[in-house]
């Protein structure tokens, strides 16, 4: 496994040190690694919606295109 050096702000590390106090996690770098894990998933995902919305906006099921289905998608996601 690599390592780096990273640096956060003083926020973030508070909320990664309280993460790990309140045993969610056993270190800053097992929070990280999985935070980057979940990452990956998502745009996975958003790489397969994407790929589905080419299809159905090449088979005119839908009239709206594919960047303006992502936007409303992602903004219904983040809340």
């Amino acid at each position: 496994m690599s390592r780096q050096s990273i640096s956060f702000t003083q926020a973030n590390d508070e909320w990664l040190k309280s993460q790990v106090d309140n045993n969610e996690y056993s270190s800053k770098s097992e929070l990280v690694n999985d935070l980057i894990r979940q990452a990956r998933k998502q745009q996975r995902q958003i790489d397969w919606i994407s790929a589905k919305l080419d299809l159905a906006e090449k088979n005119g099921f839908t009239s709206d295109t594919k960047s303006q289905i992502l936007a409303e998608s992602k903004s219904l996601i983040s809340g």
